[in-house]
């Protein structure tokens, strides 16, 4: 049973959306980028946010990579370069 809650989105403890552990942010052209802890198994995979104050809404974008690693800090630079290229490509688009 528990092959068929993983495939069709059933929970599974590889990776755990409630509770993000923030590894670090940035401010990028009036938006907030947040690099987010996302345990897939022994590793960490890339994950994070982009936010931004849209007309006194605060809007939230997340973004989960299939790219994993184990260090921290690799993680961290490239979770918030990422945000930084996803704004350059799509700016607010990416709260429609």
């Amino acid at each position: 049973m528990s092959f068929w809650k993983n495939l069709f989105g059933g929970s599974s403890s590889n990776a755990e959306p409630a509770g993000d552990k923030v590894l670090g942010e940035e401010g990028y052209k009036g938006f907030l980028i947040k690099a987010i802890e996302m345990r897939a198994g022994s590793e960490l995979q890339l994950a994070g946010t982009i936010e931004k104050d849209v007309s006194g809404e605060l809007k939230t974008y997340r973004f989960v990579r299939a790219d994993r690693m184990s260090s921290r800090d690799d993680l961290t630079a490239l979770a918030l370069a990422k945000g930084r290229q996803i704004i350059d490509e799509q700016g607010e688009g990416i709260f429609r």
